[in-house]
């Protein structure tokens, strides 16, 4: 008979692990709150309690060739940067095509995830949900928790002093959903992350002024990047990464400094890092330096005080008459349903590799898409949903609780070292090493050297072009025969939607795939070089 699985949440989280667990031949129920699939991405006008929300603005950080499921390419036409709405019609595209509708049960939610009376034998949930006003409960082999952690939000009033004599309006970044309302008004953004940057932007095409006000600061880029490709499949190339693996961190800071002032300088603009040499997440918007730039934004440091109506910052500068504080700080990490089983203390979640409570006797409960990778989180959260649904059908076991609660803290020691104690910064992880992680896991991942014997032509796409999802379907369970062309036509589908004018082509000789060629048998030679 096969496992029965609760998947909570049907946004992108919870449609992957869907579709992983029918793969595997589970039986899965997902279990969604709301009328509709999309979770995050799927707009609302209203701000609902439970529910993630977004402005009517957002537009994807990472490209569509990143971000896509490793064995469904996203349609060649879409443009390269997704609008929620073109996002959410992808999921849908996605959610038909494999016929995952039928296991999920809309506006149900869950109310709590028990272990049953044996689980130390059977590892079995009893799951309590709610469907119009009823109450059910019933018992599962697995559990996949996929409601996200952008539900709850910060709002740190405390750190504010006289937040409580303030006359105008102030809300959290969630709160917010478009520029209406705001004309001439003068504006503080509290914040600097993506959510803080695409709000004062389009704010500041309304408002008399905009003011946005950072206690660290942060690097900005484009999501444009060498010759006009997206940012992330340009940066995101395992030559690169082990490039900044193998020199000393010394360099790699250097390098990371010059590659982001290459742009702007970040300390004319009043962004530089407070601590430029953390690996911290950079902010992706196209605009906000330009709106510095013509003075409609205005970078402050961080608020001290707040009066009646202006606020004192860390500098001793004063800014009169704020109509409007806007809170972009970010979220809490909640699980009301889950009690004690999954632990929160000061936002961090002991979990092992971000996935699974470590003191369970069955290793059946793991959350998906807990975490914050330094690239897209779609394929990070598909090969999450590969490895637990293995682990639940037994082909793929974890280590002790000890070894599990090691890697835990050196992963956890690692990460501050990296990126930083900030509380923004608590989830955060290195994309392709991450990847990688759980690839090893399933038996998915690339052998590259092995390749460079069998298809030389495939090793060097694989190891100097994007690590896009679809190299994780080369090889070992869920293997997909379509995954080598689509490495090989990924350029296409990103330039497909930008030649929307026919002009004469010019041709050039292949000279790069010469240089990758003699790169990557340099370091075929280095390799072995370093074993003798």
């Amino acid at each position: 008979m096969a496992k029965k699985v609760a998947v909570i949440g049907a946004g992108v989280s919870g449609l992957a692990s869907l579709k992983c667990c029918v793969d595997e031949g589970l039986e899965p129920t997902c279990f969604e709150r709301t009328e509709d699939i999309g979770g995050l991405w799927r707009f609302k006008e209203n701000v609902e309690d439970g529910r993630a929300s977004i402005y009517q603005s957002v537009i994807s950080n990472t490209s569509k060739e990143m971000s896509c499921f490793s064995d469904f390419p996203m349609p060649e036409d879409f443009p390269n940067f997704l609008h929620n709405s073109k996002l959410l019609e992808y999921f849908r595209i996605f959610a038909k095509k494999f016929d995952l509708l039928k296991y999920i049960q809309f506006q149900t939610t869950v109310l709590s995830v028990k272990k049953h009376p044996d689980f130390a034998s059977s590892g079995q949930w009893v799951v309590v949900t709610k469907n119009n006003g009823q109450e059910q409960s019933a018992v599962f082999d697995g559990v996949m928790v996929c409601s996200g952690h952008h539900i709850l939000p910060h709002l740190p009033l405390e750190s504010f002093p006289g937040i409580q004599k303030f006359k105008g309006q102030y809300f959290h970044s969630r709160q917010y959903k478009h520029p209406e309302g705001f004309e001439k008004k003068r504006i503080l953004v509290i914040g600097i992350g993506n959510s803080a940057s695409d709000i004062a932007v389009e704010l500041c095409k309304k408002a008399a002024q905009v003011f946005i006000s950072t206690r660290h600061g942060s690097w900005v880029i484009s999501r444009i990047s060498e010759d006009g490709y997206p940012w992330d499949s340009v940066y995101h190339t395992r030559f690169k990464t082990q490039l900044r693996n193998a020199v000393p961190r010394i360099v790699v800071k250097w390098m990371m400094e010059n590659g982001m002032n290459q742009w702007f300088d970040h300390e004319n603009y009043g962004l530089i890092p407070q601590n430029k040499y953390l690996v911290k997440e950079p902010v992706v918007n196209d605009d906000l330096p330009s709106r510095i730039l013509y003075g409609a934004i205005k970078v402050k440091s961080r608020v001290k005080e707040l009066t009646e109506t202006s606020a004192i910052f860390e500098d001793g500068t004063v800014e009169e008459n704020i109509d409007i504080i806007v809170f972009a700080t970010g979220y809490t990490v909640s699980f009301p349903f889950l009690e004690d089983l999954v632990k929160v203390e000061n936002n961090m979640v002991s979990l092992y590799k971000f996935m699974f409570p470590p003191q369970l006797e069955k290793s059946t409960l793991a959350c998906i898409g807990l975490i914050q990778p330094l690239g897209s989180i779609f394929p990070t959260i598909e090969l999450q949903a590969r490895w637990v649904t293995r682990v639940f059908k037994g082909l793929c076991t974890l280590p002790s609780e000890r070894t599990m609660m090691e890697d835990i803290i050196k992963r956890n020691k690692k990460r501050i070292d990296l990126f930083g104690e900030s509380n923004s910064q608590i989830l955060q992880t290195n994309h392709i090493e991450y990847l990688d992680e759980l690839a090893v896991e399933i038996g998915v991942k690339p052998d590259i050297l092995s390749l460079l014997l069998k298809d030389p032509k495939l090793a060097v796409k694989l190891y100097f072009g994007p690590c896009n999802p679809y190299q994780y379907r080369l090889v070992g369970p869920g293997q997909w025969n379509g995954a080598r062309n689509a490495i090989f036509t990924q350029k296409r589908r990103i330039l497909k939607p930008l030649k929307t004018r026919a002009i004469k082509t010019s041709s050039t000789f292949p000279v790069s795939f010469l240089l990758k060629i003699l790169g990557l048998l340099a370091v075929v030679v280095a390799f072995f070089s370093q074993l003798q």
